[in-house]
């Protein structure tokens, strides 16, 4: 089988990267959109939240990443004990995460879950889509914080952590995200220069203390 190429390459990105918090043992980072969180395979592409960290952090670990176009906030282990933790609170499901997006459209429903499945498929690389016979199990829940004449703002909650799992639920919805290029239409990717997608909050414990940690990254959009 012929292994799909990803041609893809980032422009560059003027914006900064915010240390929203910061100890010994994990930073809260506000990554812009535009920015991808790892370094790709192609040398052009090795611009990134972790290549810039490592400058200043070199221990600097990303337990978990954003979108390429996502905003918002990122936990970052600064210590083996940290990125073993995190990585064991991020399998069992016990770190929390809000999003705001911006759908296309009119949501019917004040709030709701979407819990369609998620797979690969190597025909439409690097698209993920929604299969109901190989698809991993996933959830996003989601509540409605304004309607306007052609959009909708919703906070989302996702119970899982797919790739692109925002995206598609969205688009799965019939309610694609604004400036979306991959899971959306001409007119909904022509409506934002960038995709209207933003980490908003984690919620996770302190590796150390055990200490509820709780950090917010405001909304650009």
């Amino acid at each position: 089988m012929k292994i799909p190429i990803d041609t893809f390459v980032a422009p560059k990105c003027e914006q900064k990267i915010d240390i929203l918090r910061h100890d010994e043992h994990f930073l809260l980072i506000n990554k812009p959109s535009g920015l991808l969180s790892l370094s790709g395979k192609n040398p052009l592409n090795k611009d990134s939240v972790h290549y810039r960290l490592v400058q200043d952090f070199p221990q600097a670990k990303l337990v978990h990443r954003l979108d390429f176009g996502t905003s918002g906030i990122m936990l970052v282990a600064l210590s083996k004990l940290a990125n073993k933790d995190f990585t064991q609170q991020f399998q069992a499901h016990a770190i929390n995460k809000t999003y705001i997006a911006i759908l296309s459209g009119q949501l019917s429903q004040n709030q709701g879950n979407i819990t369609a499945p998620i797979a690969k498929d190597p025909s439409l690389f690097p698209r993920l889509k929604v299969c109901f016979n190989i698809g991993k199990s996933c959830r996003s829940d989601f509540e409605v914080l304004e309607r306007n004449i052609s959009s909708t703002r919703v906070r989302y909650k996702p119970v899982t952590g797919r790739t692109h799992q925002l995206r598609i639920h969205s688009q799965y919805m019939g309610h694609p995200i604004l400036g979306c290029d991959l899971y959306g239409t001409e007119e909904t990717q022509s409506q934002s220069t960038r995709l209207l997608l933003h980490a908003e909050t984690i919620l996770f414990k302190h590796p150390i203390t055990g200490d509820t940690v709780v950090g917010k990254s405001p909304c650009e959009f």
